[in-house]
């Protein structure tokens, strides 16, 4: 289980460019602040370390850590990062800054050849929860060559990749409709998936509980599972029976101001182990 997450304070967030149907209304920093502050509270209630990386001027997307880097450990060759290339360029002017911030802990840069591809970090590259392999998606910002240069990155581990194709525009990151609760089980949204992926990611857990489409919109599906806890910026009476079967408590933090930019919790943080 993790016990250190990365954030990024959202001194800079803002909505400038549409990157996806959630974007164009304008946001409220300091309501944004309090619920940014409210997430980190809540992951440090729920024992995990918080570390922070300075915001940069004018990289209103920075606060989202999830996304420009994808973060491992290999028993043999210890921690590395895998920087992302973003689609769109205002993103892509994250990397650098976070790229270093790793490099300065001695993190091992596994730097692939993405020219013509894109790669978007955890926000399509899921951890299961043992650390046995990963998930992949692709569709709208990561591409499928993407994924599959990083699959064959990661054979060098032994890590098996599943790549996932994703059809919802709202749901444009896997992190938005596949949130692994253990080992065992997920919370999906299924029509986010082609047929052959919602197979594949059926296979992968025994139990899969659903979300609606508007569970999904309302990112109920982009939550943190920590210590016996689900964070989660909304709670809706499936999403409660569904945590009551797994044994976890719903805490439920406020990030609307984020999801007029699309995301949510999980794309709030990135686990350093």
């Amino acid at each position: 289980m993790p016990t250190t997450a990365l954030m990024c304070p959202p001194t800079f967030f803002d909505v400038r460019e549409a990157k996806n149907p959630y974007m164009g209304l304008p946001i409220d920093r300091v309501r944004a602040q309090q619920q940014w502050e409210n997430l980190r509270r809540s992951l440090e209630e729920a024992g995990l370390k918080v570390e922070l990386i300075d915001p940069i001027p004018d990289l209103d997307d920075m606060v989202f850590a999830a996304n420009p880097i994808f973060v491992g450990e290999d028993r043999k060759q210890g921690r590395f990062v895998v920087p992302s290339r973003m689609r769109y360029a205002s993103r892509q002017r994250e990397v650098p800054f976070y790229l270093e911030w790793f490099r300065q802990r001695a993190y091992r840069i596994i730097d692939l050849e993405l020219e013509g591809e894109y790669l978007e970090g955890h926000g399509d590259l899921l951890w299961h929860p043992d650390r046995s392999r990963i998930w992949a998606g692709y569709g709208f910002r990561s591409t499928l060559g993407g994924v599959e240069k990083f699959r064959a990155a990661m054979d060098e581990f032994e890590f098996p990749v599943t790549l996932i194709e994703l059809v919802d525009p709202h749901c444009y990151h896997l992190d938005t409709c596949l949130c692994p609760l253990n080992d065992q089980s997920a919370l999906i949204y299924s029509g986010a998936f082609s047929a052959a992926s919602l197979r594949a990611v059926g296979a992968g857990f025994p139990r899969i509980h659903e979300l609606s489409r508007d569970e999904a919109i309302e990112f109920m599906g982009n939550g943190i599972v920590i210590h016996g806890r689900f964070i989660t910026p909304h709670l809706s009476p499936n999403l409660s029976r569904i945590l009551s079967l797994e044994g976890l408590v719903p805490v439920v933090v406020e990030t609307s101001e984020f999801e007029k930019s699309g995301g949510s919790v999980f794309c709030m943080k990135a686990f350093l182990d």
